[in-house]
């Protein structure tokens, strides 16, 4: 019976010489990366060190379910530090176009980490930076070198299972801010198209992303799983069978924090029922502009979003958090993309630029917003961008004065809005536009407060003037944040006043208040709770 080995690496005093052992330490990840690791090895970087000029690569590193292999520290003071520098370069090549001709499929990137066709893994407590080095790069030109934080791919393995990251720091990683669908931002999950043609097909099983900081990166903050079976998924309804064959499943991302990042925050890709869930974005899409994204015309693609799925099926959103997304031709806090069924239920938004959510395109359908708040987002509450369908109900919107409920040139999409509370918070009542650009929206029992209108179709709607107590305290949420979801009692003030009980009775739930899910435990990760038992 094979035992496991804890191998140790320190830059400070080891050796590439010596035997890894806790006493006589490597001291590269260059070394580290040619051992061959076992189920249950543990792979350990001193704290203290700072790993300047140098990257981890692992291929085809196999633990079990049992016993993963880990990477993680050891010793006293801060946590270890990968700089990578634009080293650890890796050629990466879906070997076909991707779902837009203006989506790069192919070059060199560069990986602080790579975990390349490797399963049954957990990276966990490790500082990951990857800062340009590359004398006469410019940050916007087209063929700047693509960067990440980790990098996992999934390419000639087949199905790979339990890939946990937690505990992570990455920050300053500046990739090539056009090419969305290469390794590039903080954390990125690939599938690859496989080098022989009788190989299975490239997939996950279990992706689990928790308690990550990244900041500062682009393009993007989390990233999981773009695939290059991705014409399977051009349907407007998904089959499920087809998502369970092509697509990821058991994949959960929570409790992250994502700041300062150039593109999109967080997005689950080609995922079966994916849960995303107490995560935060602040200051998202923030190069989506003229003056750093210089190639739009050529390019395409200058857009992004907070918080959102791209082509998943049953993709589950609650208890995240988006502030001060950066207006562009998205800026949402959240987008129901190109998917089926997509749920965002008890989250939060505040100051996004491009509005609280977009339910976009005709492949978007199925969808369903509720018990969600929206605070003063920015340039137009809801962006029905001709989706099939979407049914919106339960929320509280306080709308910023001067905001469009619909915002305009993202209309067009049918949307079904029913027993929300929609609160101009404006100092003059104005006029709703309900049907602004589409005569697809229906409004059904909402309470209109401080508008002189409200649709015509909406015969059970309650109306409040100005002054009028509607909620305990509506511009009483947060305005920003620590870099974790807050507690319920500071959403209160979004509670109906005492005096309205007529309110109180249709909205029966909101965010943050009870819920079925307050009933249930909190949700953990299979492959977890499956190694937990085994234990």
């Amino acid at each position: 019976m094979i035992k496991e080995r804890a191998y140790y690496v320190s830059e400070r005093s080891g050796s590439d010489e010596n035997e890894g052992s806790i006493e006589k330490p490597l001291r590269s990840l260059a070394a580290a990366g040619r051992l061959d690791l076992k189920p249950g090895d543990e792979l350990l970087l001193e704290c203290g060190s700072i790993f300047e000029g140098q990257s981890l690569q692992l291929l085809n590193c196999r633990g079990s379910r049992a016993k993963p292999v880990r990477i993680g520290s050891y010793g006293t003071g801060p946590r270890p530090v990968i700089a990578a520098n634009g080293t650890g370069l890796w050629y990466q090549d879906y070997q076909t176009g991707l779902d837009s001709p203006y989506h790069v499929w192919r070059g060199y990137v560069s990986s602080a980490v790579l975990l390349y066709d490797c399963e049954y893994i957990h990276l966990t407590g490790i500082e990951i930076t990857n800062e340009p080095q590359v004398p006469g790069e410019r940050y916007s030109q087209a063929d700047k070198m693509s960067r990440t934080g980790v990098a996992v791919v999934a390419q000639n393995g087949g199905t790979l299972h339990q890939i946990e990251l937690s505990k992570l720091y990455i920050h300053d990683v500046k990739g090539n801010i056009y090419d969305k669908h290469l390794n590039n931002g903080g954390i990125y999950c690939t599938a690859l198209k496989p080098e022989k043609a009788d190989n299975p097909i490239a997939r996950y099983d279990g992706l689990y992303i928790h308690h990550c900081v990244v900041e500062n990166c682009s393009r993007w903050g989390i990233a999981a799983g773009y695939s290059y079976t991705h014409p399977f998924f051009a349907t407007k309804c998904l089959d499920e069978s087809i998502v369970e064959r092509y697509g990821h499943a058991n994949v959960v991302l929570e409790h992250n924090y994502v700041k300062g990042i150039g593109g999109d925050g967080i997005t689950p890709m080609y995922c079966l029922r994916p849960l995303i869930q107490y995560n935060v974005a602040e200051d998202v899409a923030m190069e989506m502009n003229d003056t750093v994204y210089k190639l739009a015309g050529e390019r395409q693609g200058k857009t992004a979003a907070a918080i959102w799925p791209w082509k998943c099926k049953g993709a589950l959103f609650q208890y995240n958090e988006a502030y001060h997304t950066f207006e562009n031709q998205d800026g949402q806090a959240w987008d129901a993309d190109s998917g089926d069924g997509t749920v965002y239920q008890y989250n939060y938004s505040y100051n996004n630029g491009g509005g609280c959510v977009m339910f976009c395109e005709p492949e978007s359908v199925h969808n369903t917003f509720r018990y969600n708040i929206s605070m003063l987002d920015q340039g137009g509450v809801i962006n029905p961008a001709h989706n099939s369908d979407a049914h919106i109900y339960g929320n509280v919107f306080v709308m910023a004065p001067g905001v469009p409920f619909i915002r305009d040139n993202m209309s067009g999409g049918h949307m079904l809005v029913e027993h929300n509370i929609i609160y101009n918070s404006g100092e003059k009542a104005v006029l709703g536009d309900w049907h602004h650009q589409t005569e697809l929206a229906r409004y059904h029992h909402n309470l209109y407060y401080n508008f002189l209108d409200f649709p015509p179709e909406d015969t059970e709607a309650i109306v409040r003037e100005k002054g009028e107590a509607v909620l305990q305290e509506p511009l009483g949420g947060p305005r920003q944040t620590s870099g974790q979801v807050h507690s319920r009692d500071r959403f209160s003030g979004f509670l109906p006043a005492k005096s309205e009980k007529e309110v109180d009775h249709i909205f029966q739930m909101n965010v943050h208040r009870e819920s079925v899910n307050d009933k249930l435990a909190e949700p953990l990760w299979p492959a977890q709770k499956e190694r937990e038992e085994s234990t």
